[in-house]
């Protein structure tokens, strides 16, 4: 159990600073068309796309720039990891 749960802690690491390198690439427009930016988001997007669809109602018409889809993901491996550092030991 012990080699299954490091895989898991560190695949919802990399997960984390994926969105994190994503977010941070996102402030800069040469950026966006560069193929780290697609891998970037080749990883990610199938983590925050349920997000999406949940909060797709709540941000139209809305005039804030803040992605809550991304926040709420971000936060949710957050989560993930948090819980199974705190039930495994």
């Amino acid at each position: 159990m012990g080699l299954m749960y490091q895989i898991v802690v560190t695949l919802l690491s990399f997960l984390e600073f994926a969105m994190f390198a994503r977010a941070i690439l996102s402030w800069f427009p040469q950026g966006r068309d560069s193929r780290l930016n697609e891998m970037l988001y080749f990883v990610t997007e199938p983590i925050i796309m349920p997000f999406r669809k949940l909060t797709e109602p709540f941000q139209r018409g809305n005039m804030i720039p803040i992605d809550f889809a991304f926040l709420l993901a971000f936060i949710m491996l957050g989560v993930l990891r948090q819980l199974l550092a705190y039930g495994l030991y």
